[in-house]
């Protein structure tokens, strides 16, 4: 362990992604407005995730989508709706200061490769593979249950995306989500994303169906904390590759815990509803000092100390 000798650096390194903060906004909420990403990250994001984009426009499913559970938890099957990459691209072309990770979506390599053209130009600091949304068939889990078709996407995207790097976000389906990692890893991917929404249902007793209009959805929030830890833990365990943690991260505490098992960063998403933007200063301030009190000069140094 590095002793400190000056206050401790919040700056990170998520193989060739860089970050002067290890917080960051994740995919799927808060993320088609520029003008959103530039307060986020103004009240202490390291960086933010944009909504998952498709190749075309997306409408997603009828309401309901969204339902509470209590005590942080929230379960939603959106439907990935999103104005397409096409038309989002021009809204981030002329930023020139916010980390802007483009999260993306698609079935075949082909339609990533499209979505990566559509971003020439732009500051992207990297490109987000979104490959286990749980409740969108044909684009979400049934591709990252498929080792050998996210490798290659990864080498797809790779080839066309010149110099930025590229995270798989990986979920739990109905494969091992470490042959997931493995292959997008050996294929080339520069991190992965751990983990996404877990695939649930919410049901009116009264009404005698299910809430959501979608039926099964995503569950996200608290509830998921200690399974997307165990997630991190094991990756990084198991394989050489940068880790983004995510999931039921609330509080400084929960942040340091994800690194602690192997996370470079964290993505904060569903905890913004109850906590607000100063959930990420919060969280800064939070690792700063237990940084400080436990003797760690940089985020590095703490990266995977509980393993």
């Amino acid at each position: 362990m590095t002793v400190v000798s000056d206050s401790p650096s919040l700056h990170t390194e998520i193989g060739p992604i860089r970050l002067e903060r290890p917080a960051m906004l994740a995919s799927g909420i808060l993320g088609i407005s520029m003008d959103v990403f530039e307060s986020l990250y103004d009240a202490g994001a390291g960086a933010v995730v944009t909504k998952s984009l498709s190749r075309e426009p997306w409408e997603g499913y009828p309401n309901p989508t969204v339902v509470g559970l209590g005590g942080g938890g929230w379960i939603n099957a959106v439907g990935l709706s999103n104005p397409g990459a096409r038309n989002f691209a021009p809204m981030i072309r002329g930023n020139s200061r916010v980390p802007v990770v483009v999260s993306m979506v698609g079935s075949a390599a082909s339609e990533f490769v499209d979505m990566v053209s559509e971003f020439s130009g732009c500051m992207v600091t990297a490109y987000e593979l979104n490959m286990s949304c749980p409740h969108v068939d044909k684009v979400g889990l049934e591709v990252g249950d498929d080792p050998e078709l996210v490798a290659g996407i990864v080498r797809a995207i790779k080839g066309a995306a010149a110099d930025v790097p590229v995270a798989v976000k990986v979920g739990l389906g109905s494969s091992n989500y470490l042959d997931t990692v493995s292959a997008a890893a050996d294929a080339g991917a520069d991190a992965v994303t751990a983990i996404n929404t877990i695939r649930s249902i919410a049901i009116d007793a009264e009404a005698q169906t299910p809430i959501l209009s979608h039926g099964y959805g995503g569950l996200s929030g608290t509830p998921i904390k200690p399974v997307a830890l165990r997630c991190v833990y094991e990756i990084a365990s198991n394989c050489e590759i940068p880790i983004m943690g995510c999931g039921g991260i609330s509080t400084w505490e929960d942040a340091a815990e994800f690194i602690l098992a192997g996370a470079s960063a964290v993505q904060i998403g569903s905890a913004l509803g109850g906590h607000g933007y100063g959930l990420f200063e919060e969280i800064n301030r939070g690792i700063a000092s237990y940084m400080e009190r436990k003797g760690i000069a940089s985020i590095g140094g703490m990266v995977g100390l509980a393993r």
